[in-house]
């Protein structure tokens, strides 16, 4: 009966901490990915060239305006 006390617990503990490790993991990304985000408005200024636009100030503000919006409602 110990035995498999023993090997149910250790069941139990190896799933919270699957759980507890993924939501820890989730959260530390998203606090990350806020703080730093992916991509500034020079990469999308060298994006705009590469692909053979003006990157004019106008629609560098239009890009970037549009991220953050998709970004807070992908957080809601």
């Amino acid at each position: 009966m110990n035995l498999g006390l023993a090997i149910f617990l250790i069941i139990i503990a190896l799933l919270i901490g699957l759980v507890g490790g993924f939501y820890g993991a989730r959260a530390y990304m998203k606090k990350y990915f806020q703080d730093n985000p992916p991509i500034s408005e020079d990469m999308i200024a060298a994006m705009m060239a590469q692909m053979g636009q003006k990157p004019s100030a106008k629609k560098l503000n239009q890009v970037m305006n549009m991220m953050k919006h998709q970004q807070q409602r992908n957080n809601k």
